[in-house]
Parts: structure tokens; sequence; C-alpha cells
């Protein structure tokens, strides 16, 4: 309980994180035609329209990754204090954020990209608390 009160601001927002990707990620792999279905049309005015799929493998996987060491990064942090898989989950996840930004900047979603960003800030304000 004692690391729970200490890194309490670097879990919770570690547990954000989880939540968020975890679930855009499995969201992915469980409805991945309808997703594929929706981001075509989302990108057939951009540069990016014959790689959707690619891209949306990336991001999955990505996502995937970033909640994962995210978790352990809870787990390393709880046990041992150390911080390591922490960090390498938040900057994960703000590459997998920076990669959904691009996206929607190019598709011309300002109101998408204005959400990405309100996650990214969490994100990088996690990055700077898990420096060593």
């Amino acid at each position: 309980m004692d690391e729970f009160l200490q890194y309490s601001p670097e879990i919770l927002l570690l547990l954000f994180l989880i939540i968020t990707f975890l679930q855009s990620g499995l969201d992915k792999i469980f409805d991945w035609n309808g997703n594929l279905s929706w981001l075509r049309g989302h990108f057939e005015n951009t540069p990016l329209k014959h790689m959707v799929s690619l891209l949306l493998g990336i991001i999955m996987i990505t996502e995937m990754a970033a909640a994962i060491l995210s978790s352990l990064g809870v787990v390393q942090l709880m046990l041992t204090g150390e911080r390591i898989w922490a960090h390498y989950g938040a900057i994960l996840c703000c590459v997998a954020l920076l990669m959904l930004l691009f996206g929607q900047r190019m598709a011309k979603d300002y109101d998408g990209a204005r959400t990405v960003a309100i996650y990214f800030i969490p994100a990088v304000f996690l990055v700077y608390l898990l420096q060593a």
C-alpha cells in the first residue's frame, strides 16, 4: 500500500492510459471489419487511402503494446518501485497518440485531433513524472 501512495499520480495516470489503449486495441481486434470500413471512408480523400488496413494494424499493435507495457509498469511500481516498464509504456502511449493525431490531421478531422490532444496532455505529463 505504501508504494501505491508513493506513486499514486503515476499509477492513476497509467491506469487511465491502460483503460484507454486496452479498450481501443481490443475494439480493433474484435471489430476489425467495422473499424476498417469506417476508416476507409474517413481517409478516402487523403494520401493514406491505400494504406488504411496496414496502418490500422500498426495502430492496433502499438495500442496493445502500450497497454501491456503500462500494465507491467503498474505491477513493477507496486512491487519494486522501479519505473522502467511504466516509462516505456508511457512513451509508447505518446507515440500511439501522435500517430492518431497525424491521421486525424490528414483526414482534416479537427475535432478528432482536438480529442487526441486532450489525451496527449496526461500522457506527456506521465512521461515527465517517470523520468529518473
